[in-house]
């Protein structure tokens, strides 16, 4: 998904770099009745035909969906960054509190291994 939305993008902003200032080659329309008649005025017709303007618009609009795209996905990493964070501090407190066991742990097993020494040393004298 990714690398569609990056691919789109580059494309995007390429073909809009290219087609930036309009066309390169602008056909000149010689009508035989108008072009070197004698006693005939020359006039010159400047009209956008309506692909461009439609290809424009369809531009502005892919340009337009892809910011849309990149606002949700920058939405969407802002939420998993919080979520991260969130259990990234549940696993540092559950990580603390399981050395804090830990510790606990071989404290009672020394103190057992202790008494059971203590009894034994009883027992030697006993006898």
């Amino acid at each position: 998904m990714k690398k569609i939305v990056l691919t789109l993008s580059v494309l995007f902003a390429f073909s809009g770099l290219a087609f930036a200032d309009g066309n390169a080659f602008t056909p000149l329309n010689f009508n035989d009745t108008s072009y070197g008649a004698a006693g005939s005025s020359n006039t010159v017709v400047n009209t956008i035909s309506d692909t461009e303007a439609t290809g424009n618009g369809n531009i502005q609009n892919a340009i337009q969906q892809l910011e849309n795209a990149q606002n949700d996905i920058r939405n969407e990493l802002l939420n998993l960054k919080t979520k991260y964070a969130d259990v990234d501090a549940q696993y540092k407190l559950v990580k603390s509190e399981r050395a804090a066991l830990n510790k606990q742990v071989r404290a009672v097993e020394k103190r057992i291994k202790e008494i059971d020494k203590a009894k034994d040393r009883i027992k030697k004298n006993m006898i």
